[in-house]
């Protein structure tokens, strides 16, 4: 592909998905990724109390069981060599295991030092960085924060560009299935980017800021949107209230040396 795959010229990109980070990652100076529900949303309630989180990559969509299993005994292997706790599935914490995916479990948690956070989709796209990457981890909690903390740091210029990746879901099949949620957080740090005098912005990106402007109503457009309503169909209703408080967080996860997502 040439480099209109790349977007260059512009100092905001945006992209979905592990295939879209991939491909804008080339022409980056720093990642931000967005997965609001939850992955995102999860790091920052994590690493807003002192924990550092590491994400692993756990298969989705038409993985096998023999699969998942080998996926969750490496998952923990990982955390064991890392010194960390792991975080299981949404329905199976206990008391010994309180830590999962879910933002309210985690705020809810006791405090620990190190975390290893399995997800399907926003740490595939963590994973595709290259080590000496900037990654940050953005969501709906911290659009102004992060946007603040790249503009002090010099990015979004053409010689600097940020590369901005909506996560996405996925189909059953396997394939990307582009979520609503993810779109809007990724709109409004890129609203927030161009106000603080960032850019140009990419076409992409120029779409991405009018779909978050154009939301009258953004908690209700998450909360009914697909992946809202499929969390709250399961009980998780207080994941997305958690994933809806707007700039209520002021730190910035920034991906560090060991992989760990820390306080930038």
């Amino acid at each position: 592909m040439g480099d209109w795959a790349a977007q260059s010229g512009s100092g905001i990109r945006f992209e979905w998905g592990p295939a879209g980070a991939s491909r804008l990652i080339t022409g980056a100076a720093c990642l931000v990724l967005v997965d609001v529900l939850s992955f995102t949303t999860a790091v920052s309630v994590a690493v807003q109390q002192g924990t550092r989180v590491l994400p692993f990559w756990l298969p989705d969509g038409p993985a096998t069981a023999p699969e998942r299993s080998a996926a969750q005994k490496a998952a923990a292997i990982y955390a064991q060599q890392s010194g960390a706790r792991l975080a299981v599935g949404r329905r199976d914490v206990t008391p010994a295991t309180p830590w999962s995916l879910s933002p309210a479990h985690l705020r809810a948690a006791p405090f620990v030092v190190r975390l290893v956070l399995p997800s399907p989709n926003g740490a595939a796209i963590a994973a595709a960085a290259p080590p000496g990457m900037q990654v940050v981890a953005a969501c709906l909690r911290n659009v102004t924060a992060i946007g603040g903390w790249l503009t002090a740091h010099g990015y979004g210029t053409p010689e600097r560009p940020v590369a901005v990746i909506a996560a996405g879901e996925r189909w059953p099949d396997g394939s990307l299935r582009p979520a609503l949620e993810d779109l809007l957080g990724a709109g409004a740090l890129i609203s927030d980017l161009h106000t603080l005098g960032t850019g140009p912005l990419s076409i992409e990106a120029t779409a991405a800021k009018a779909t978050y402007e154009g939301t009258a109503d953004l908690a209700h457009a998450v909360a009914t949107s697909a992946s809202g309503r499929e969390l709250a169909t399961r009980g998780f209703a207080e994941d997305v209230a958690i994933a809806t408080e707007e700039d209520t967080c002021a730190v910035v996860p920034v991906r560090d040396g060991d992989g760990a997502f820390g306080c930038g």
